[in-house]
Protein backbone atom coordinates (compact mmCIF):
# COMPACT_ATOMS: atom_id res chain seq x y z
CA UNK A 1 0.00 0.00 0.00
CA UNK A 2 2.93 2.56 1.02
CA UNK A 3 4.19 1.84 -2.37
CA UNK A 4 1.27 2.72 -4.39
CA UNK A 5 0.37 6.00 -2.26
CA UNK A 6 4.11 6.98 -3.52
CA UNK A 7 3.61 5.97 -7.02
CA UNK A 8 0.70 8.12 -7.04
CA UNK A 9 2.16 11.02 -5.18
CA UNK A 10 4.82 10.86 -7.76
CA UNK A 11 2.54 11.07 -10.81
CA UNK A 12 0.86 14.29 -9.14
CA UNK A 13 4.10 16.37 -9.13
CA UNK A 14 3.79 18.46 -12.19
CA UNK A 15 5.75 17.99 -14.92
CA UNK A 16 7.66 20.48 -16.66
CA UNK A 17 9.28 18.98 -19.86
CA UNK A 18 12.47 21.65 -19.79
CA UNK A 19 15.05 21.46 -22.27
CA UNK A 20 14.37 18.91 -25.28
CA UNK A 21 17.53 18.49 -27.64
CA UNK A 22 17.07 16.89 -31.07
CA UNK A 23 20.78 17.04 -32.67
CA UNK A 24 19.24 15.48 -35.96
CA UNK A 25 22.22 13.09 -37.17
CA UNK A 26 24.22 10.86 -34.84
CA UNK A 27 26.96 10.75 -37.53
CA UNK A 28 28.82 13.69 -39.62
CA UNK A 29 30.99 13.16 -42.37
CA UNK A 30 33.63 15.50 -43.96
CA UNK A 31 34.94 14.37 -47.69
CA UNK A 32 38.15 15.23 -48.55
CA UNK A 33 36.82 18.32 -50.89
CA UNK A 34 35.30 19.27 -47.37
CA UNK A 35 36.62 21.19 -43.94
CA UNK A 36 33.34 22.77 -42.90
CA UNK A 37 29.98 21.94 -41.71
CA UNK A 38 27.18 23.01 -40.38
CA UNK A 39 24.82 21.29 -37.62
CA UNK A 40 21.93 22.31 -36.50
CA UNK A 41 20.28 21.65 -32.74
CA UNK A 42 17.28 21.99 -31.85
CA UNK A 43 15.47 22.56 -28.80
CA UNK A 44 11.68 20.94 -28.59
CA UNK A 45 11.33 21.67 -24.78
CA UNK A 46 9.65 24.63 -23.32
CA UNK A 47 12.67 25.65 -21.48
CA UNK A 48 15.79 27.86 -22.90
CA UNK A 49 18.60 25.32 -23.54
CA UNK A 50 21.95 26.11 -22.50
CA UNK A 51 24.48 23.73 -23.72
CA UNK A 52 28.28 23.30 -23.85
CA UNK A 53 29.40 21.49 -26.82
CA UNK A 54 32.77 19.15 -26.22
CA UNK A 55 34.70 17.44 -28.73
CA UNK A 56 37.39 14.68 -28.01
CA UNK A 57 39.18 12.81 -30.61
CA UNK A 58 38.55 9.03 -31.22
CA UNK A 59 41.92 6.57 -31.30
CA UNK A 60 41.47 3.23 -32.37
CA UNK A 61 43.98 0.51 -31.14
CA UNK A 62 45.37 -2.40 -32.69
CA UNK A 63 42.85 -3.65 -30.66
CA UNK A 64 39.49 -2.30 -32.49
CA UNK A 65 38.67 0.09 -29.14
CA UNK A 66 38.87 3.95 -29.02
CA UNK A 67 40.12 5.86 -26.53
CA UNK A 68 39.21 9.24 -26.60
CA UNK A 69 41.74 12.52 -26.10
CA UNK A 70 39.97 15.47 -25.03
CA UNK A 71 40.59 18.70 -26.61
CA UNK A 72 39.52 21.18 -23.98
CA UNK A 73 43.01 21.96 -22.75
CA UNK A 74 44.53 22.83 -25.74
CA UNK A 75 44.16 26.36 -27.48
CA UNK A 76 42.19 26.79 -30.48
CA UNK A 77 45.40 26.72 -32.58
CA UNK A 78 45.96 23.34 -31.64
CA UNK A 79 43.05 21.48 -32.26
CA UNK A 80 42.04 19.68 -34.97
CA UNK A 81 37.72 20.10 -34.95
CA UNK A 82 37.03 23.10 -33.59
CA UNK A 83 33.15 23.69 -32.82
CA UNK A 84 32.03 27.11 -32.72
CA UNK A 85 30.74 28.40 -30.54
CA UNK A 86 31.54 26.35 -27.61
CA UNK A 87 28.36 27.32 -25.53
CA UNK A 88 24.93 27.51 -27.18
CA UNK A 89 21.41 29.18 -25.90
CA UNK A 90 18.83 27.45 -27.84
CA UNK A 91 15.42 28.68 -26.61
CA UNK A 92 12.34 26.66 -26.11
CA UNK A 93 11.24 25.51 -30.08
CA UNK A 94 13.85 27.38 -31.31
CA UNK A 95 17.04 26.20 -33.19
CA UNK A 96 20.53 27.40 -33.44
CA UNK A 97 23.99 26.15 -35.35
CA UNK A 98 27.12 25.02 -35.06
CA UNK A 99 29.62 25.19 -37.56
CA UNK A 100 32.72 22.34 -37.46
CA UNK A 101 36.01 23.63 -38.83
CA UNK A 102 38.80 20.94 -39.29
CA UNK A 103 42.23 21.90 -39.01
CA UNK A 104 44.61 19.00 -38.74
CA UNK A 105 46.22 16.86 -41.00
CA UNK A 106 44.61 14.77 -44.16
CA UNK A 107 46.83 11.96 -44.59
CA UNK A 108 44.71 9.81 -42.49
CA UNK A 109 41.11 9.10 -41.81
CA UNK A 110 41.01 10.87 -38.24
CA UNK A 111 37.73 10.85 -36.03
CA UNK A 112 35.83 13.03 -33.33
CA UNK A 113 33.42 12.73 -30.90
CA UNK A 114 30.98 15.36 -30.53
CA UNK A 115 28.89 15.89 -27.24
CA UNK A 116 26.05 18.38 -26.63
CA UNK A 117 25.16 18.88 -23.27
CA UNK A 118 22.78 20.95 -21.93
CA UNK A 119 23.82 22.41 -18.43
CA UNK A 120 21.64 24.85 -15.25
CA UNK A 121 24.03 28.05 -16.21
CA UNK A 122 26.41 29.92 -13.32
CA UNK A 123 28.02 33.16 -13.41
CA UNK A 124 30.98 33.18 -15.85
CA UNK A 125 31.00 30.29 -17.00
CA UNK A 126 30.49 31.36 -20.99
CA UNK A 127 26.86 32.30 -21.42
CA UNK A 128 26.61 36.27 -20.25
CA UNK A 129 23.76 35.56 -17.55
CA UNK A 130 23.37 37.56 -14.41
CA UNK A 131 23.32 35.88 -11.28
CA UNK A 132 19.71 37.47 -11.47
CA UNK A 133 18.87 35.54 -14.34
CA UNK A 134 21.18 31.96 -13.74
CA UNK A 135 18.69 31.58 -10.55
CA UNK A 136 15.63 32.36 -12.33
CA UNK A 137 16.14 29.76 -14.79
CA UNK A 138 17.16 27.30 -11.89
CA UNK A 139 13.75 27.94 -10.19
CA UNK A 140 12.35 27.49 -13.05
CA UNK A 141 13.30 23.60 -13.91
CA UNK A 142 12.90 22.78 -9.82
CA UNK A 143 9.69 24.37 -10.12
CA UNK A 144 8.39 20.25 -12.03
CA UNK A 145 10.77 17.35 -12.81
CA UNK A 146 13.04 17.78 -15.77
CA UNK A 147 15.98 16.01 -16.95
CA UNK A 148 18.67 17.85 -18.61
CA UNK A 149 19.71 14.43 -20.96
CA UNK A 150 22.91 15.35 -23.58
CA UNK A 151 23.76 13.70 -27.01
CA UNK A 152 26.90 12.60 -28.95
CA UNK A 153 27.65 12.45 -32.17
CA UNK A 154 30.58 11.24 -34.15
CA UNK A 155 32.27 12.97 -36.95
CA UNK A 156 34.45 11.12 -39.59
CA UNK A 157 37.19 13.48 -41.53
CA UNK A 158 38.13 11.55 -44.63
CA UNK A 159 41.91 11.58 -45.97
CA UNK A 160 43.07 14.39 -48.96
CA UNK A 161 43.03 11.10 -51.01
CA UNK A 162 40.73 8.56 -50.35
CA UNK A 163 40.78 5.42 -51.77
CA UNK A 164 37.84 2.96 -51.79
CA UNK A 165 38.06 -0.85 -52.40
CA UNK A 166 35.00 -2.89 -50.78
CA UNK A 167 33.99 -6.16 -51.81
CA UNK A 168 31.75 -8.84 -50.59
CA UNK A 169 32.86 -12.22 -49.63
CA UNK A 170 30.48 -14.74 -49.76
CA UNK A 171 31.59 -18.38 -47.48
CA UNK A 172 29.23 -21.50 -46.07
CA UNK A 173 27.36 -20.06 -43.24
CA UNK A 174 28.52 -16.16 -43.07
CA UNK A 175 29.81 -13.13 -45.61
CA UNK A 176 32.14 -10.60 -45.02
CA UNK A 177 32.59 -6.96 -45.86
CA UNK A 178 36.55 -6.28 -45.50
CA UNK A 179 37.38 -2.17 -46.41
CA UNK A 180 40.78 -2.65 -48.42
CA UNK A 181 40.47 1.49 -48.83
CA UNK A 182 41.88 4.60 -46.65
CA UNK A 183 38.35 5.76 -45.85
CA UNK A 184 35.46 4.33 -44.07
CA UNK A 185 32.82 2.64 -45.88
CA UNK A 186 28.84 2.77 -44.80
CA UNK A 187 26.83 -0.34 -44.29
CA UNK A 188 23.31 1.27 -44.63
CA UNK A 189 19.70 -0.22 -44.68
CA UNK A 190 20.90 -3.76 -43.71
CA UNK A 191 17.90 -5.95 -43.80
CA UNK A 192 17.21 -9.37 -42.55
CA UNK A 193 14.30 -10.83 -43.73
CA UNK A 194 12.37 -14.38 -44.64
CA UNK A 195 11.96 -15.39 -48.09
CA UNK A 196 8.63 -13.92 -48.12
CA UNK A 197 9.41 -10.58 -47.01
CA UNK A 198 6.95 -11.21 -44.20
CA UNK A 199 9.50 -11.60 -41.29
CA UNK A 200 12.33 -8.91 -41.12
CA UNK A 201 14.64 -7.78 -38.11
CA UNK A 202 14.63 -4.45 -37.87
CA UNK A 203 17.28 -2.58 -40.51
CA UNK A 204 20.54 -1.43 -39.32
CA UNK A 205 23.92 0.76 -40.16
CA UNK A 206 27.32 -0.04 -39.79
CA UNK A 207 30.67 1.85 -40.49
CA UNK A 208 33.87 -0.06 -41.41
CA UNK A 209 37.14 1.56 -40.73
CA UNK A 210 40.05 1.18 -43.33
CA UNK A 211 41.46 -2.48 -42.05
CA UNK A 212 38.56 -3.99 -40.40
CA UNK A 213 35.72 -6.30 -41.66
CA UNK A 214 32.10 -6.64 -40.54
CA UNK A 215 30.90 -10.49 -39.94
CA UNK A 216 27.20 -11.74 -41.00
CA UNK A 217 26.23 -14.84 -40.07
CA UNK A 218 23.91 -16.05 -43.20
CA UNK A 219 20.99 -18.65 -42.68
CA UNK A 220 19.15 -20.60 -45.60
CA UNK A 221 15.75 -19.32 -46.06
CA UNK A 222 16.34 -15.71 -45.75
CA UNK A 223 17.31 -13.26 -47.76
CA UNK A 224 19.70 -9.92 -47.09
CA UNK A 225 19.79 -6.48 -48.49
CA UNK A 226 22.14 -3.45 -47.87
CA UNK A 227 23.18 -0.28 -49.50
CA UNK A 228 27.36 0.00 -49.84
CA UNK A 229 28.21 3.75 -49.71
CA UNK A 230 32.04 4.74 -50.75
CA UNK A 231 31.67 8.75 -50.08
CA UNK A 232 29.56 9.56 -52.49
CA UNK A 233 29.10 6.46 -54.26
CA UNK A 234 26.32 3.87 -53.66
CA UNK A 235 25.50 0.39 -54.65
CA UNK A 236 23.17 -2.18 -53.08
CA UNK A 237 23.97 -5.72 -52.46
CA UNK A 238 21.23 -8.33 -52.57
CA UNK A 239 21.28 -11.62 -51.87
CA UNK A 240 19.98 -15.37 -50.50
CA UNK A 241 21.31 -17.36 -47.66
Amino acid sequence: MKYALLLLGLMSLSVQAGPELNIGSLYDYLDPQRSTSLKKIYNGGDRTAFVKVMVAELVYGADGKATEVSMDGLGVDERALVASPARLIVPAKGMQQVRLLYRGTRDRERYFRLRFIPVLPEINDGFGLTVEEAREYDDSLQAGVSILAGYGAVVFVKPAQARYDTQVVHEPQRFIVPNGGNATVVIDHFNDCSMDGKDCRPPTKHHVLPGRRLVFEKQTGRSYRFIIEEGAQRREEAFDG
